[in-house]
């Protein structure tokens, strides 16, 4: 579980340092070439599909199950919208100021440090219970 916990951190990391100072030259990069695009499109499905496969330790399964749905799914959506639309979507970003920037990095932050509190410490033996 340790990894998955710093899964988490690194969420909330990346989360803290966008709200402190924006870092949208960073995520540019992604999208410099589309072979670096499409492994950051691997690592995204990666991590979802290994927030799915740990839920089930952990304190919050079903939320978590749910948030690794949603992280596999911005992987395949970015996928099948190519890198034009991604771009597209990073110079509309870009365009409406730091607000929505910020706002992205909250959500980051938030789904970390949940990601953390999920995986450190297993159910509780009332979770266990109605588990089984």
């Amino acid at each position: 579980m340790s990894q998955f916990s710093s899964l988490g951190s690194g969420s909330a990391t990346q989360g803290w340092l966008c709200w402190k100072a924006p870092l949208m030259m960073l995520r540019r990069l992604y999208f410099a070439t589309p072979g670096l695009f499409y492994a950051v499109v691997a690592v995204r499905s990666a991590m979802g599909l290994g927030l799915i496969l740990a839920a089930s330790s952990s304190r919050w399964p079903r939320t978590l199950r749910a948030l690794g749905a949603v992280v596999c799914l911005q992987g395949l959506s970015a996928t099948l919208l190519g890198l034009d639309h991604a771009r597209a979507i990073m110079e509309w970003e870009g365009m409406q100021g730091s607000a929505l920037l910020r706002a992205g990095a909250a959500v980051a932050l938030a789904s970390g440090g949940f990601i953390v509190f999920a995986v450190t410490q297993g159910p509780s033996e009332e979770q266990r219970k109605t588990a089984h």
